[in-house]
């Protein structure tokens, strides 16, 4: 990311990489996992093209919203057990994935294009028109 970019990621409440959260379902303690992908910023004169690993999500689990100036990106991976085996040991059995980050208001959210393949999240994110830089003519006179 160049010095200029203005796509900067929101503070979260861990620095790891993964973060332990602690919940209630039915009446009963659940702890999850939260998965911080690991992304590529590109820019250039058009907008940001941010890119997310995100290993085993399909698109049905996949959630990216704009809020109040802050783009998150919230995904949830399917770790199928192949038929004939059995699981016998999981560190992280439903991976979790977040990360948010927070949009200036140079870039267009309501043009923001999203493409999943190959457990990768390309986000293309263009700036607003106003915010592009343009050449101004000089005529003598």
């Amino acid at each position: 990311m160049t010095g200029r970019s203005q796509l900067a990621e929101r503070p979260s409440d861990s620095d790891t990489a993964v973060a332990a959260t602690q919940g209630t379902q039915n009446g009963t303690a659940t702890r999850g996992t939260k998965l911080t992908p690991a992304v590529d910023v590109f820019e250039n004169s058009h907008g940001i093209t941010v890119f997310a690993d995100l290993p085993g999500v399909p698109k049905e689990k996949l959630d990216i919203k704009v809020h109040d100036g802050t783009l998150s990106i919230e995904a949830q991976a399917v770790v199928p057990i192949p038929s004939g085996l059995r699981l016998q040991y999981a560190e992280i059995r439903e991976p979790h994935f977040f990360r948010a980050f927070a949009l200036s208001a140079d870039f267009d959210a309501s043009r923001i294009d999203a493409q999943l393949r190959d457990g990768v999240l390309k986000l293309t994110i263009p700036r607003r028109d106003e915010a592009r830089p343009r050449r101004i003519e000089v005529t003598a006179g």
